[in-house]
């Protein structure tokens, strides 16, 4: 029996005012426990990408469908999960606030947000930091909450933009690691948008975008 990708793209394009086209039409797919690197320059339709496939923009022309997963409607909070590149934790918020938002909104009962977030929060080594206010945190402390809120609603599929892009090596190391093991943990897809050739060698796969078009995928064997 045929599996059903979390989610694909067919002829996915996406277009603004300008007109600037960031995506040409694309066709793709993310198999249930894929481990993907998507590299490219800046400007390479990366971002743009990994905002279609997690439903946070339509595309322009084509569609995007989670198969596995059900419609647009159904993917927050819980199934797809996204980790930013800047600053995205709330600054009035401590850590573990920030972690169980998301939860609470998508109404998770109190005593599962508590069990969840606490679990979250030690699976990425930060539980220590659970009452410090995103102010107090490193840089890649604050990537590891990040993540750790991500993983939080056990998604199915984890989308990172460039997420140690604004980190030194040894704390891009620590975010990737936090990554890899809490979609190990989950058996959640991966896919992660980066410029680190480092970052790219960690993950089983390998698409290479210019000019808002993949031109390569290729199969990687992890370091």
């Amino acid at each position: 029996m045929t599996v059903p990708p979390l989610v694909e793209c067919r002829g996915a394009g996406r277009s603004y005012p300008g007109p600037v086209v960031a995506l040409h039409p694309t066709s793709c797919a993310v198999p249930a426990s894929a481990r993907i690197a998507m590299v490219g320059p800046s400007g390479s339709g990366k971002s743009t990408l990994l905002y279609l496939l997690a439903g946070l923009e339509g595309p322009s022309s084509g569609e995007v469908r989670w198969p596995a997963i059900g419609d647009r409607r159904a993917l927050r909070p819980g199934p797809v999960a996204m980790v930013f590149q800047g600053p995205s934790l709330l600054a009035p918020l401590t850590v573990r606030e920030n972690v169980a938002l998301p939860l609470q909104l998508g109404g998770t009962s109190r005593h599962e947000v508590e069990t969840r977030t606490v679990d979250a929060l030690a699976a990425v080594g930060v539980e220590a930091l659970a009452d410090a206010l995103p102010e107090e945190l490193s840089g890649g402390q604050a990537q590891r909450v990040a993540v750790a809120r991500a993983i939080a609603g056990s998604p199915r599929l984890i989308l990172a933009d460039e997420p140690t892009g604004q980190l030194d090596h040894a704390a891009a190391a620590n975010v990737m690691d936090a990554l890899i093991a809490a979609a190990d943990v989950t058996g959640a897809a991966l896919v992660v948008a980066t410029h680190d050739p480092a970052v790219a060698d960690r993950l089983g796969a390998c698409w290479r975008l210019h000019d808002g078009r993949i031109l390569e995928t290729q199969e990687l064997t992890p370091a």
